[in-house]
């Protein structure tokens, strides 16, 4: 085996040399930009899995890492390094193993894009942001990464720039992120703060972190008051990466990018990162029961909620969307739960099967050109390879039973039921809701009367992602996900699964009665007798709306309006134009002594003497 310190490197680098090679000689040069992008990213899958390979052998003991020293100020030192152990092996795995199947999708689908290189290069440049994130040894380290992803995705969401559209949806991504980042990095520094008395004793450093906390709160140095504030803090960042309530609004708009970017973010990496860093966390949050149950709160009401808005939707992507966000409100409340292997067991099988999902409506659209459901129809005849492996898709999403899905959505209810009766009937409701606008975008574009347009299915480099996802969206439940998270999962729980399956298919059948070939019951009837709460989720809860507000009325009339009245009255007013005014007066008073007459000066000088003398004999 080749040393592990060189596969950990190689791993983290080869995408940075990639997206380096591509802008500076692969500009004009299509197949090397994709050559180089796709290389780079197999070469940090090639390293990942031997590492692997390493850690079920017993060859290398966990957790494990390297490091460089990057900044040493006066005892004050922040490396930078990989450190490997399992979260961030199996996280790893994720973007760099789904994260080639969607550059190898992509030639295909950005063939003829005229940015086809510009394309790529922030690809792979997004591909080592995310590894910096996964394999961070340190909080900024992670924070760095956190940044670069939030750059990458503004650039690739808004790839098509010229449309105003994905300018405005890349906007929107970057200013949401940047709300919750600051709550972040407040966190960070005041953990940092927290964690030694002199900056030589402070530390940034995970593992160090970990085990110095406990041991500075149960001798009383640190107060168990200060750490909720630092977890709120730390999980503003989830709460903006990973979408989830109420800042889930960029993620929608983000369907303006090309779909493989969508499949690459909203699947394997960046909505991810937020669960992960959670994860990362866990031990800080664990003992906190406060910041647990917002936690928790947050991920069913965001689960619960963005179910609602993809009953209502009709863009394929954007059901797509909102169906990430409730699955990442899932994978955030079982954090909240407790359940951290549960989470990430659920994130796993999730990126296959959402990749597999968006790669799928990735291939409707380039053969259709054409995202909106009540205009396609029909296409499994056309594209039987696409319909099929979307259709694997929408089963292991909706928890069929026997697919990846069903058994980590499964883990998350047996622990909902555990602890929280009422968040398990929001988790169970989710579920129901999750089948019936899954199988109706199916029902209606892969199974419906078919419209006029020449669908024709989808070339080999992006057909062959699509079976390679499908396969692992079926076995990925098997592979042992738990056991390598060192987590004990109980056996099958009958009864929640049953319960689960019966709402999934509760969900199924009204689905197919109101959008099944022989419609039993009319959805145009049921949408005018629900009428105000259609009305109400279209607008998806008016949240756009109050921001819109918000940043007009309050952030630019008040807040902007009283920092410019300070500006030009206090600042300006005062500051700079009073001392100027000062300077002035005491210019023009000097200037009545200034006469260049010898005769004044000369009396000047002796009122001066005089007053000296008279000083001197009075005392």
């Amino acid at each position: 085996m080749v040393e592990p310190s060189r596969l950990a490197w190689l791993a983290l680098l080869s995408p940075l040399v990639s997206a380096i090679g591509i802008l500076l000689f692969g500009v004009h040069r299509r197949r090397l930009a994709a050559a180089f992008a796709i290389g780079g990213l197999l070469i940090s899958f090639a390293c990942i899995l031997q590492l692997f390979l390493a850690t079920n052998q017993g060859a290398l003991s966990l957790p494990w890492e390297t490091s460089v020293n990057w900044i040493s100020i006066s005892g004050f030192s922040i490396p930078l390094g990989v450190l490997i152990d399992r979260l961030s092996l199996l996280m790893a795995l994720i973007v760099t193993g789904v994260g080639s199947l969607i550059f190898i999708y992509s030639t295909s689908y950005m063939a003829e894009d005229p940015a086809f290189s510009r394309y790529f290069g922030m690809l792979s440049l997004f591909a080592f942001s995310m590894l910096m994130i996964v394999l961070a040894t340190n909080w900024i380290q992670l924070f760095m990464g956190w940044e670069l992803v939030g750059f990458c995705s503004y650039m690739l969401i808004g790839h098509w720039y010229a449309k105003p559209s994905a300018a405005e949806a890349g906007k929107k991504a970057f200013m949401v992120n940047r709300v919750a980042d600051f709550g972040l990095m407040l966190g960070i520094l005041i953990l940092w703060a927290l964690s030694g008395s002199t900056p030589s004793e402070r530390s940034f450093h995970f593992l160090t972190l970990e085990q110095r906390l406990p041991l500075l709160i149960s001798t009383g140095v640190i107060s168990l008051t200060a750490l909720p504030l630092v977890g709120l803090l730390i999980f503003c960042g989830p709460v903006g990466k990973s979408a989830q309530f109420p800042l889930h609004v960029w993620l929608p708009d983000a369907m303006e990018g090309p779909t493989p970017v969508s499949a690459l973010i909203h699947a394997a990496t960046m909505v991810a990162a937020g669960v992960y860093l959670l994860c990362r966390a866990f031990w800080l949050f664990s003992e906190i029961h406060s910041v647990m149950n917002v936690i928790m709160t947050i991920g069913a009401a965001t689960a619960f909620l963005s179910a609602c808005l993809a009953l209502v939707e009709n863009d394929l992507k954007r059901i797509l969307a909102y169906s990430t966000l409730s699955q990442l409100g899932y994978m955030v409340m079982a954090v909240g739960l407790g359940g951290r292997a549960e989470s990430m067991y659920h994130l796993t099988t999730h990126a296959f099967f959402k990749a597999l999902l968006f790669l799928a409506a990735g291939s409707v659209i380039h053969a259709t050109h054409e995202q909106d459901i009540r205009k396609l129809g029909g296409l499994y005849r056309s594209m039987p390879w696409t319909s099929a492996t979307f259709f694997v898709g929408a089963l292991a999403l909706c928890g069929f039973p026997g697919l990846s899905g069903f058994f980590s959505k499964d883990e998350i209810l047996v622990l909902a039921a555990e602890h929280q009766p009422a968040v398990f009937a929001v988790a169970v409701i989710t579920a129901g809701l999750t089948a019936f606008y899954t199988l109706r975008a199916w029902l209606i574009a892969f199974a419906g009367k078919p419209h006029n347009h020449h669908a024709h299915e989808s070339g080999f480099a992006m057909v062959a992602p699509l079976a390679v996802l499908s396969v692992f969206s079926v076995v990925a439940g098997y592979l042992g996900i738990p056991h390598f998270l060192e987590a004990h999962p109980e056996p099958l729980h009958l009864s929640i699964a049953a319960i689960s399956v019966g709402v999934m298919i509760a969900g199924g059948v009204m689905a197919w009665l109101l959008y099944g070939k022989r419609r039993l019951l009319s959805a145009e009837k049921l949408v005018q007798a629900l009428a105000i709460p259609y009305s109400f989720l279209q607008r998806r809860y008016y949240i756009d709306e109050f921001y819109s507000w918000y940043v007009a009325s309050i952030q630019q009339r008040v807040i902007a309006g009283a920092c410019a009245w300070f500006e030009r009255a206090v600042i300006i007013g005062v500051a700079v134009n009073g001392v100027a005014a000062l300077t002035r007066s005491i210019g023009w008073l000097l200037r009545l002594f200034q006469t260049g007459r010898v005769q004044l000066y000369a009396f000047g000088f002796l009122l001066g003497l005089f007053w000296l003398l008279s000083t001197t004999i009075r005392y």
